[in-house]
């Protein structure tokens, strides 16, 4: 397989303008280090990369002074931090940079948001522009593999998913192995880092719980419940799996008409791979009973990636009326509004009447496995 490239690197670049700070977030192992060396690598003036974890990047930027970073970026073009997130009061310094150094265009990346964005320091309102970089997307694997391949690892995408080392991989021991630790060693690692939380039994065992409610509403009261914690409890985890690009919520769409559903709620992993990895879940598709739930999970992600990866302005919703009539995914994008049923088999429901009556304006599409690269 060719080497593949990230559609956020154009995205990048296009808004790389001098003062300017270009934020790169994503989970770990999504491949923010090797953008960010597409992206110096491609830059035509001189660049100086820096990487949070060393110690000497940790003493070089640790007076905050402006005649110190005016020295240290005399005749610099571009500065590029990458596991920004490490480096102390990361925000103020972003901020006296691209205030004070003539001409400075940084790109940092990070692996969780509240990181850079929640931790002290002046917020780069009007300075910095965010983008979230996910696992591959197919539209980014589509131009190593011809319509045929993609078909063909189609299964291969539902039960691993879709993460650099997982799709650049032969094997499927290597590939259950990575996804193993990768959930062991780095994602909740991510999450117990911040906030005080110690009890790492308890935070992946709310994951098992919601990767098994795929595609279902959430109750917040029967999680905790379940595990022995509030319901605040529960959401507050939830959020911070959120901030870590875990998993994300899609709401309940509503224009407050009374029949339709308004306060629930549905959990999605931004990966299948580690969905199924948190509950072990590696068998082939045929002997499955939760298809239907990684088929869901697998198009709105990728939706969701085509939205990040173009800077697009869609919200994502399902629908639901409390008579039981209902729809997978909205995308909503100011009056216009696009439904879209998920099924992996081949039945072909129409439009729900609720949603045409109210929603005049909607369309409507079924995606099934015969039409599935086209919608992603």
């Amino acid at each position: 397989m060719g080497k593949i490239v990230r559609a956020l690197q154009k995205q990048i670049v296009e808004r790389m303008l001098p003062n300017r700070v270009m934020l790169v977030f994503g989970a770990r192992r999504v491949g923010k280090t090797v953008l960010i060396r597409d992206v110096v690598g491609a830059f035509a003036g001189k660049s100086l990369v820096l990487n949070g974890e060393d110690y000497d990047t940790l003493r070089l930027l640790d007076g905050r002074s402006i005649a110190g970073y005016r020295n240290l970026l005399d005749g610099i073009d571009l500065l590029a931090i990458d596991e920004a997130q490490h480096i102390p009061d990361i925000r103020a310094k972003l901020k006296l940079m691209v205030d004070e150094v003539p001409n400075i265009r940084i790109v940092a990346s990070g692996s969780s948001s509240f990181d850079l964005f929640n931790k002290s320091g002046e917020p780069l309102v009007g300075r910095g522009v965010p983008f979230l970089l996910t696992a591959f997307s197919q539209r980014e694997i589509a131009p190593t593999e011809n319509a045929l391949q993609a078909q063909q690892n189609l299964e291969d995408r539902l039960i691993y998913g879709s993460y650099p080392d997982v799709v650049l991989s032969d094997s499927a021991k290597q590939r259950k192995e990575y996804l193993k630790n990768l959930v062991d060693s780095y994602l909740l690692k991510d999450i117990l880092m911040v906030d005080g939380i110690k009890n790492a039994s308890k935070m992946k065992s709310l994951l098992q719980l919601v990767a098994l409610q795929t595609g279902s509403e959430v109750s917040y009261e029967e999680l905790g419940q379940k595990l022995g914690m509030s319901k605040n409890t529960v959401e507050k985890y939830l959020d911070l799996l959120s901030k870590t690009f875990v998993i994300y919520r899609l709401g309940a769409f509503s224009r407050s008409l009374r029949k339709e559903v308004t306060k629930a709620g549905k959990w999605y992993f931004y990966d299948n791979g580690i969905r199924n990895a948190l509950i072990g879940a590696f068998s082939s598709l045929s002997v499955r009973q939760d298809v239907g739930a990684l088929w869901e999970n697998y198009l709105i992600g990728e939706r969701i990636k085509m939205n990040l990866n173009e800077k697009g302005g869609k919200e994502f919703y399902f629908w639901r009326t409390y008579d039981g009539q209902e729809v997978d995914l909205l995308e909503v994008e100011g009056d216009e509004i696009a439904a879209f049923e998920l099924k992996w088999g081949g039945r072909m429901p129409t439009v729900p009447a609720a949603l045409a009556k109210n929603y005049p304006n909607v369309t409507y599409r079924v995606v099934n496995r015969s039409s599935y690269l086209e919608f992603i």
